[in-house]
């Protein structure tokens, strides 16, 4: 499922949706988008996801799941090297957002977004026009930190998983970025279906 909301808890409070991706630096697999709203009560804790501990984040996300309104979307490498990855990105953004407002029957009154650029007028989908960014904002408005870790949990889980079929390149510790280890490697066995052929060190490889 990439979309849910709680049975209750939204109230009649204007709806405030939070958004952030994981994925966009790897040199493999897909960069997701997740977008929350927060619901009552709040799950404690909420922070930047990369300031928790893997337990934390682990012990947060289906709590998230449970208790907020969510959307998540993933975006395929192949759609990454046809788009290019600051495209592919506002294009889970979108997506997201939209599962999620489907889901809940109710347009947002804002959109917050980590980082300093939105989807607004960049993608022909996007159709908020209150859209935020915030620099940092997955750790200075809870519900931007609530959908950083919905993103980074799915997606690392989707690495792990992706680990088992091609276990050379040490995903399920790396997630996919571009470590000692990976580009190793990669330079052995080279690139996978996943790999993201449009980057610099997979592209220089399969030209070799």
């Amino acid at each position: 499922m990439l979309s849910a909301t709680p049975e209750r808890g939204l109230g009649a409070a204007p709806l405030v949706v939070g958004v952030d991706e994981a994925g966009r630096g790897p040199l493999a697999g897909p960069v997701v988008a997740a977008a929350v709203v927060l619901c009552k009560p709040c799950p404690e804790g909420l922070d930047d996801s990369k300031r928790l501990s893997v337990r934390k984040r682990a012990a947060l996300e289906p709590e998230i799941r449970a208790r907020c309104a969510w959307g998540l979307a993933v975006v395929e490498p192949e759609e990454i090297d046809r788009i290019n990855i600051f495209a592919a990105t506002m294009l889970a953004m979108t997506q997201a957002v939209t599962r999620l407002v489907e889901a809940l029957g109710r347009e947002p009154e804002a959109v917050l977004i980590d980082g300093n650029m939105t989807p607004h007028g960049r993608h022909p989908g996007w159709r908020w026009a209150d859209a935020r960014p915030i620099v940092g904002g997955d750790g200075k408005e809870q519900c931007i930190g609530a959908a950083s870790i919905l993103a980074k949990e799915y997606r690392d889980r989707l690495m792990r998983d992706a680990a088992e079929a091609h276990p050379h390149y040490g995903w399920e510790r790396n997630a996919g970025y571009g470590t000692a280890e990976h580009l190793a490697a990669l330079r052995m066995h080279g690139p996978t279906p996943l790999h993201r052929r449009s980057f610099a060190p997979v592209a220089q490889l399969v030209l070799i």
